[in-house]
Parts: structure tokens; C-alpha cells; sequence
């Protein structure tokens, strides 16, 4: 397994923006797909998006697209999230997930609490 630390949850106003932090164990992270998602007090846990680590577009969830975007950081091996034009129903813990070469979601974070207030 990958070790993922996650960071940047926190209170956020509606409208506001913020940024999360994804950041695994690996020096290198070739062949391995990352994701968001995230679960909401009383509510099934949600795919957010996933991008391939060495190359490609991110992909997102209908919920999400036009306003969260991924990207990541390979020096770093670090994937983020920026969500935009947040609103109350965002709030949720966040988690970051990876696998080798995306056969399955085998690492997980811990998870970031993001809240956002009307």
C-alpha cells in the first residue's frame, strides 16, 4: 500500500474556494491512478474524479465538473483538489485513493473535513 497524507480541509464560506493536498509515500508514482472522494454526514461515499499519475486529462463526476478541478504535482507526488464556487452541500470528508495501474483502490486517506457555511 501507498501511504497518503491529505491537508487543506477547513471552514469555508458559500462561494468561497479551497484547495486540498494529496500527498503519497512513493518516490515515484508511474503506473498509478489517483482519486477524490468524498462522504457526507449520512450519506454514501462519492467518487469526485481520478487522474493517471504519468500522463492525461482528470476525469470528474457530473456533481463536480466545471467547478472542482485536479491536478497534481509530479515532483512533489502530490495530487490536488481545488474546488470552486463552494456550496453547503460540499461539505464532507474528503478522502485521496490510489492503486496500481487502477485495478483497485488499495491506499486510502485518512480523510480532510471540509465544511462550508451559508
Amino acid at each position: 500500500q501507498v501511504q497518503l497524507v491529505e491537508s487543506g480541509g477547513g471552514l469555508v464560506q458559500a462561494g468561497g474556494s479551497l484547495r486540498l493536498s494529496c500527498t503519497a509515500s512513493l518516490r515515484t508514482l508511474n503506473g498509478y491512478k489517483l482519486a477524490w472522494f468524498r462522504q457526507a454526514p449520512g450519506k454514501e461515499r462519492e467518487f469526485v474524479g481520478h487522474i493517471w499519475w504519468t500522463a492525461g486529462e482528470p476525469a470528474y463526476s457530473d456533481s463536480v465538473k466545471d467547478r472542482f478541478t485536479i491536478s497534481r504535482d509530479n515532483a512533489k507526488n502530490t495530487v490536488y483538489l481545488q474546488m470552486a464556487s463552494l456550496t453547503p452541500e460540499a461539505t464532507a470528508v474528503y478522502y485521496c485513493a490510489t492503486g496500481f495501474a487502477g485495478v483497485r483502490y488499495d491506499s486510502w486517506g485518512q480523510g480532510t473535513q471540509v465544511t462550508v457555511s451559508s
